[in-house]
């Protein structure tokens, strides 16, 4: 039966229900969001009083920061109401979603009312973190059990991507088949396939590995900061580490967590890494829950007139200075920029940190390895779990390759950390990782048959595109770029710098590639499978050649990359750039010279030059006048569209993401495309190359017909930041670069509109940028980013 979603009832407005209402809307769905109605307004007949904890919650949702929406307009999308005037409303559903209290009798108490009203054959799930699914299925009728199953979100549920899917015994197995693969292609999620055992996958793996890194506290004596100092992004985890973490979590929640698997999981072999530590208790009896109650294992205080965060003593429990601890081990691996790399050589330091992180990490393989069978049939769901859910950039069994299968089996046994027998049988049958690539796929080891299974849902290989697999099927390379065949006569290209910062090894990546594509394949798709697609371009070189006056050097750095990005615009196959994360100036700049964008939802795209006190010099600046002409209207003055570009530039905007790209104009509407799933967007890029190449691709031809507006829009843009400048909002330096941004804008100081063409826009844009490489202002500013990763405002 073909299934289709249009309209979603979500039960429960708290934090999770408003934002599980605010997501399903960002992707274009109907939403009805229900709560109960007050108590004082019980009787009232008011529908404003009634709805005010559903309504209230919304607003708060809509508010609060990261925005929950890609855009600001999904709002119309959801409507409001309670559970004793419009549960009858779920009747025109297609998926009813419960995300209220954490307690059965409540839960059951909803899902007796949906019963009345839902219509045969609707999805019915719950967003439970820790109530067994197969106990709310009890009582229910035939085909209430057989649509029904969890599906556990992280929050907030934009931005983690894991989305647990969690049967019950009742469930049809075609309900789990369609809600893992709308999950994943729609809400552009991970989905993990669970079994219904206290804490699903990612809670239970993560809170045993809070609790044992609290036990190595105890055992170690080690200190909050060091812990979040060791335990953060050097390992490839998120910047809150573990402390931080667990304070916006909530330590009430974590307790919770640990104590469920304590008492339901007896026969845990690590039972005993989930009793709560005595001064855990205390801080809990304490109300010192985090975040929510404004103290946990951090605190922050005002002092003269400036807020200050204190760390909590584990041992005094008294609040004091932050400190900065520094070890041997971490100093030595910070260099390195390969994070696998990295994890081998943290876990060889002869110094407390090297200690630390091998009974870290032989704990928790210890713990992954005995919890096969017991929560999932496959072993890689356990690593999209920790990855998608907990934000952890590498997962535990991949960590485990890298430091090698047996070698650390041989270690863990000599530290007196046990690993369940069948790892010691796939080792012994010759096995030598969990993972490994296949004809460009990635397999993983199945305990069960003995052999390697897809990670991917079968028949959904081709879309899920790792360039880094494809490593045997290089074409061309540098110290900074790889080149590959993607298979079907396309190429892609990826690098991998700090931050994905475009320098010259870069620009020549990209020319190489496309001169390849061009010779004997159908087109070329540019992406990446870092943290971020790229911050942009490589500003260190600038401030270096700009410092030492080498301005001939600069001019020709800045013609190159112009040269690039024309490239890329003008090459006779089509280039498709698929970017995700971070991709600002001059990752910004190429994505406005592609043929098309294939943009991972999660994209905060943007020119910010303005920020360090230059002009977009890649062709950016050239793009905007460009698209400004085009959108020039005969019944609205000229200079609007000019203008709201300008300001686009001249305000340094990022789209906080891709959907709202196209409102900046930095994405094309009809054109580029946003894909729900990042994990998709390369598959997504290789199809439209290959669209467009068995279409007739054409080469487009430059233009000679761009207006500019010259004095007729210069004027104007020179008062308004005369204006910006007088009211304060501006400083000296910001004027000069807006005069400048201005100037090249509208085409120079022209007497009159004139039509110019793109290689005279891209002229006036690089002597603007070298002149302002030549401002202290501008050095200064630039200075303060290489140095603190802000600039400073000068």
């Amino acid at each position: 039966m073909k299934r289709t979603i249009r309209k979603v009832a979500v039960l429960g407005s708290g934090v999770m229900g408003s934002r599980i209402a605010c997501h399903f809307a960002g992707i274009g769905l109907q939403v009805i969001l229900l709560d109960i109605v007050p108590n004082d307004a019980k009787e009232s007949k008011d529908l404003k009083a009634r709805n005010k904890l559903v309504n209230d919650a919304l607003q708060a949702a809509i508010k609060s920061n990261p925005s929950p929406v890609y855009t600001k307009d999904v709002i119309k999308r959801i409507t409001t109401g309670n559970f004793d005037d419009n549960m009858k409303d779920i009747a025109s559903c297609d998926w009813v979603i419960e995300v209220v209290v954490e307690r059965l009798d409540i839960k059951k108490l909803v899902f007796d009312q949906v019963e009345q009203f839902r219509k045969p054959g609707t999805l019915i799930t719950s967003n439970t973190s820790g109530i067994p699914i197969h106990m709310m299925a009890e009582g229910r009728s035939d085909d209430f059990k057989k649509h029904f199953c969890g599906t556990h979100f992280f929050n907030p549920p934009r931005y983690l991507r894991l989305l647990e899917i969690i049967p019950t015994p009742y469930t049809d197995p075609g309900i789990v088949e369609f809600l893992m693969h709308y999950g994943d292609l729609y809400l552009g999620k991970t989905t993990v396939l669970c079994k219904d055992t206290p804490a699903f996958i990612a809670n239970r793996i993560g809170v045993y590995g809070i609790m044992a890194i609290f036990g190595l506290v105890d055992k170690m004596g080690l200190s909050i900061d060091e812990v979040d100092a060791l335990t953060g992004p050097i390992i490839g985890r998120p910047k809150s580490a573990t402390f931080r973490t667990a304070d916006v979590v909530g330590i009430d929640t974590m307790v919770k967590v640990a104590k469920g698997v304590y008492d339901n999981r007896p026969n845990d072999e690590a039972r005993e890494a989930f009793v709560i530590p005595a001064w855990l208790q205390k801080m809990v009896d304490n109300n010192w829950l985090g975040d929510k109650t404004g103290q946990g294992f951090f605190k922050k205080v005002k002092s003269g007139g400036q807020s200050e965060i204190l760390t909590l003593d584990l041992k005094t429990m008294e609040y004091g200075a932050r400190n900065k601890p520094k070890f041997a081990t971490v100093e030595a691996a910070k260099p390195l920029d390969d994070l696998k790399q990295r994890i081998k050589a943290l876990c060889s330091g002869s110094d407390k940190a090297g200690e630390f992180y091998r009974h870290f990490h032989y704990g928790l393989f210890s713990y992954i390895s005995h919890r096969y069978p017991e929560i999932s049939d496959e072993l890689y769901r356990v690593d999209d779990a920790m990855m998608a859910g907990f934000g952890w950039e590498i997962g535990a069994y991949e960590s485990w390759d890298v430091l090698g299968l047996a070698k650390t089996v041989e270690n863990m046994k000599k530290a007196s950390y046990a690993v369940s027998p069948w790892v010691e049988d796939m080792i012994a049958k010759g096995h030598t990782s969990f993972y490994k690539v296949e004809n460009g796929n990635k397999v993983c080891y199945s305990p069960a048959t003995g052999t390697y299974v897809t990670t991917v849902a079968k028949g959904q290989e081709s879309a899920f595109i790792v360039m880094k697999n494809f490593a045997g099927q290089s074409v061309w390379k540098n110290s900074a770029c790889n080149t590959y065949h993607l298979g079907d006569d396309v190429l892609g290209l990826e690098w991998n710098t700090k931050m994905g910062s475009i320098g010259g090894e870069v620009l020549e990546g990209i020319q190489k590639s496309i001169s390849l594509a061009e010779e004997k394949y159908k087109g070329l798709v540019i992406a990446n499978s870092t943290q971020n697609f790229s911050a942009g371009a490589n500003v260190g070189m600038i401030f270096m050649l700009a410092i030492e006056q080498e301005f001939d050097e600069l001019d020709m750095a800045i013609r190159m990359f112009q040269n690039t990005m024309t490239r890329a615009r003008f090459s006779s196959v089509p280039v498709v750039v698929a970017p995700h994360a971070l991709t600002l100036g001059g990752a910004c700049e190429l994505s406005l010279h592609a043929d098309k964008v294939c943009a991972a939802a999660e994209t905060y795209i943007g020119l910010v030059e303005m920020g360090v006190g230059l002009i977009p010099g890649g062709g950016g600046t050239k793009e905007f006048v460009l698209r400004a002409a085009d959108e020039m209207h005969e019944d609205e003055p000229e200079t609007i569209t000019l203008k709201n570009r300008f300001l686009t530039i001249a305000t340094a905007k990022v789209a906080t993401s891709a959907k709202e790209g196209f409102e900046l104009g930095i994405l094309r509407k009809g054109l580029d495309e946003v894909v729900m799933n990042q994990d998709r967007r390369i598959a997504e890029a290789k199809r439209s190359v290959i669209e467009m190449y068995d279409s007739g691709y054409v080469t487009p031809v430059q233009r000679k017909d761009v207006k500019v507006l010259g004095r007729q829009a210069l004027g104007a843009l020179y008062a308004g930041i005369n204006g910006m400048w007088r009211g304060g909002y501006a400083t000296d330096h910001d004027s000069l670069v807006g005069r400048k941004l201005a100037y090249v804008m509208c085409g120079g100081d022209l007497s009159e509109p004139t039509l110019v063409s793109e290689q005279y826009l891209l002229d006036l844009e690089r002597e603007a940028f070298l002149s302002l490489c030549g401002e202290r202002k501008t050095l200064e500013r630039i200075q303060s980013v290489l140095k603190g990763g802000k600039p400073v405002r000068n």
